[in-house]
């Protein structure tokens, strides 16, 4: 059964919460210079020349050795099928074969602005990702009625984020929004000589222990009713720093990234502080979120307030603990106990001391509110929107609750990745993802939500104007409506009380009244002491 054949035999519309385009560069460096102006593109240029990747191809492979160089993604787009290739590039040609691919509508991410919104340079940074908004918001202003595409908004600082997200949704009109999630800071007093820098650096994933308040960016999201939504990679990073294979790099990169994601969410308290907030984790799909839910649970109930007074070192019975010593250590350990222990290794001792750092940290679910099993299923589960590709082994699983704690179903979202190199034919991936019911691990209610309840809901959640004007519009009133969410035709107006941040991030710098910097945008200066500093060794 072919896609199309399968979209025929549904009820309902197939909506692809996450495909692809393949930015076409001349086209994007014309939009580069419209906002920044030809010197703005020569140095995008340069810099395009003395990237990562373009080092490794420069390098010997000894010398990729030495310098711990992750092997770059590479023929990771279509070649062969060259129809294929030309659809991720064209929205006209896209659109024109939706009905093949047996989607109603779909929400296009871009491919360069992964690398956009994680340029260290702050002009640059911020230069290319208005381009990129721009042109986007151009080229797929004749397709709205089936495609939508997404902003790309860098996120080095809280000013930078609400910068761009105005502008993408206010100016542009854009819907939905990916979000630098995963911020590559360098530690300052840990980046010396050449090249110690590129291991010098921590993932900030903005919810927990950010340099900053990112409060007021969700705050911004919940203003103009964008959902955030996360696609950021872990590529060369950590682990993931294999210099000749590229596959170890890349396989299940984006479920390590939507775990340090989702899980700084919950632990930072914002799923508690932003309850009507909802949350994107793309593609890495929905087996890790299903553990990371359970894990939850069960840590909650040994190191959260149920547990953690059974750990508490000055409950330790010394009397007990001696008397067990005598009868089963003898000599060698009864003697030495109540000796002082000069171990730096806390927990190895024994000496009952609680220190006082752990009293002021001792509730580490207390942002999240958590007081029962289902404040937890409400922090994440209720919250998150996990994307997963039409393979998702466990996506059966994560529609029908079986086996997750508390029957929570978890918000498994359909995304095809078209036009990228994991799906080698368009028109087959419905289809693909179809097997799971022809299989009998799925029910058609399943795929049901899982190819348009948990896609619409994720964004129409936010604004119930999403899907307004396009093929589906009346399919997702009426699915709002069964949900007893406002409709385009209903809406609602959310007052939103936003709690003090319990993250420790400092506030965002505050908004330069007069532009400076590129023409028609103003320029945000970042705390990126390591790019100022050292540009010159990064590749």
């Amino acid at each position: 059964m072919s896609s199309a054949d399968v979209r025929e035999k549904l009820n309902h519309p197939v909506v692809d919460a996450d495909g692809h385009m393949l930015e076409f560069t001349p086209i994007f460096l014309d939009h580069l210079n419209v906002v920044g102006g030809p010197d703005i593109v020569e140095r995008f240029v340069a810099r395009s020349k003395e990237n990562r990747e373009a080092m490794w191809y420069a390098l010997p492979p000894e010398k990729r050795a030495e310098l711990r160089l992750p092997r770059p993604p590479w023929w990771a787009v279509a070649a062969r099928n060259t129809l294929d290739r030309a659809t991720s590039m064209l929205p006209n040609l896209m659109k024109n074969r939706m009905d093949e691919f047996g989607f109603d509508f779909c929400i296009s991410y871009p491919t360069l602005g992964f690398f956009l919104f994680d340029e260290p340079d702050d002009e640059l940074r911020q230069a290319s990702c208005r381009a990129q908004n721009n042109m986007v918001a151009d080229i797929f202003s004749g397709v709205k009625d089936r495609i939508t595409p997404a902003a790309t908004v860098p996120s080095y600082t809280p000013e930078e984020a609400i910068s761009e997200l105005e502008h993408a949704v206010n100016t542009l009109g854009l819907k939905a929004v990916m979000l630098s999630n995963l911020v590559r800071r360098v530690i300052p007093k840990a980046a010396g000589k050449a090249w110690e820098g590129e291991q010098a650096e921590w993932i900030d994933p903005l919810a927990l222990d950010s340099m900053y308040d990112y409060d007021p960016v969700w705050a911004k999201c919940m203003e103009l009713g964008v959902a955030p939504t996360a696609h950021s990679f872990m590529q060369g990073a950590g682990w993931r720093r294999s210099h000749s294979c590229y596959a170890y790099n890349q396989t299940g990169h984006f479920a390590d990234a939507g775990e340090a994601f989702s899980k700084a969410l919950f632990f930072g308290g914002v799923t508690n502080r932003f309850p009507d907030l909802n949350f994107g984790v793309l593609e890495g799909g929905v087996g890790y979120a299903i553990t990371l839910f359970a894990t939850l649970i069960e840590v909650w109930h040994k190191r959260g307030a149920p547990g953690i007074a059974n750990l508490d070192p000055s409950s330790l019975d010394f009397d007990e603990l001696r008397d067990l010593f005598a009868r089963y250590g003898g000599d060698q350990f009864t003697r030495r106990l109540g000796e002082e222990e000069r171990i730096g290794y806390s927990i190895l001792r024994s000496d009952g001391v609680v220190r006082d750092a752990d009293k002021q940290l001792l509730d580490e679910f207390a942002p999240a509110g958590v007081e029962s099993n289902e404040d937890i299923r409400d922090r994440f589960i209720n919250r998150i929107w996990f994307g997963c590709e039409a393979d998702d082994v466990m996506a059966p699983m994560a529609l029908s609750g079986r086996g997750v704690p508390l029957d929570a179903k978890v918000k498994a979202t359909f995304g095809s990745d078209v036009g990228h190199w994991d799906v080698q034919s368009m028109n087959h991936v419905l289809e693909e993802a179809y097997e799971m019911v022809e299989d009998g691990l799925a029910t058609e209610a399943g795929f049901r939500d899982f190819t348009f309840t948990n896609p619409v809901t994720l964004h129409a959640g936010m604004n119930p104007d999403f899907f307004k004007g396009t093929v589906v519009e009346d399919a997702v009133d009426k699915l709002l409506i069964e949900q007893g969410m406002p409709t385009s035709k209903t809406q609602r107006v959310v007052e939103q009380k936003v709690a003090e941040p319990k993250n420790g991030g400092r506030a965002a710098p505050s908004r330069q009244e007069t532009p400076t910097g590129l023409p028609g945008m103003p320029f945000i200066p970042a705390d990126n002491w390591w790019f100022k500093n050292n540009h010159h060794k990064r590749g």
